[in-house]
């Protein structure tokens, strides 16, 4: 019998696996949202696919039917034998044991991959370590094509939101810094096993080759934007001057050089003008 037509429920039970809670373990497991992930994330035979968190392998086998080779990476040693199973037979596909936040992917990504292969990454990712994995992919400037991902609705919303909306955060603002977003199509709760108490959405993350805003001091800039969006029902100029530690005045100084009003708010600012005012305060 195919593993296709055994269902990953019953695999998983039959290896006695446990779902862990600490790890944010829910299992994609509709069989219809796994091929279309992998389409829209643009996988062909020429690319490569980076998934992390493969789970019981659904993703993995949609992602190995489309892309030349896909490289999986599962922090749970506990699924190896899992994805021994439902991952047989298919040669184009490895799977790496580790942390997504403690490989070294660019080395792992030359490793994987043949030389000059453009790779992508798909996945559905855990709630828990969503802006974690998202902003290590972006901040390491691996040679990645675009992120293609499965997040909570909240987050994808967020992630996806116009720098300068009511929606928007830090997040935001740093992804539209590396990346153009946008949401591909929204997946109910049901679909994941166990079910989580939220639905989920499939968001695209586009590489871009150079930044939207110049600046001088990547880590300062976002220093003072995280600062900025700490307090959101606070002002811009108190945010900034509470979690940098600045005098008010001079953010204010700052933010009339910037061309910007001194009660603005930080979710009303767009990314120019985030830029304009880390200038203004010398970065």
């Amino acid at each position: 019998m195919s593993h296709e037509a055994v269902p990953y429920t019953e695999i998983l039970r039959r290896h006695g696996f446990a779902f862990s809670k600490a790890m944010g373990q829910n299992f994609l497991i509709n069989p219809g949202v796994c091929p279309r992930m992998a389409e829209l994330s643009g996988a062909h035979a020429g690319c490569g696919v980076l998934e992390i968190g493969p789970g019981a392998g659904v993703l993995t086998r949609a992602l190995a039917a489309r892309a030349g080779r896909v490289a999986a990476v599962e922090l749970d040693a506990r699924l190896l034998p899992v994805l021994e199973e439902t991952l047989r037979g298919l040669d184009n596909v490895a799977v790496i044991q580790g942390d997504i936040l403690k490989l070294d992917l660019r080395a792992l990504l030359a490793e994987q991959f043949p030389p000059g292969m453009p790779v992508m990454v798909c996945a559905n990712l855990p709630y828990y370590i969503t802006s974690p994995v998202i902003m290590r992919l972006l901040e390491s400037r691996l040679p990645l094509v675009s992120l293609t991902v499965m997040v909570q609705k909240e987050a994808a919303e967020r992630l996806c939101a116009p720098v300068g909306s009511r929606a928007s955060g830090a997040v935001t603002a740093a992804v539209a810094y590396y990346a153009e977003a946008r949401q591909l199509f929204s997946v109910s709760r049901g679909s994941f096993f166990p079910a989580p108490k939220v639905d989920s959405a499939v968001i695209q993350l586009s590489l871009r080759k150079n930044p939207p805003v110049a600046l001088s001091d990547e880590a300062a800039f976002f220093r003072l934007v995280r600062a900025a969006f700490a307090q959101r029902r606070k002002t811009a100029a108190n945010a900034v001057s509470a979690g940098l530690g600045w005098e008010k005045a001079r953010v204010l100084d700052a933010l009339a050089r910037a061309g910007l009003p001194a009660e603005i708010r930080a979710e009303a600012m767009t990314l120019e003008q985030l830029a304009e005012l880390a200038r203004a305060l010398g970065y």
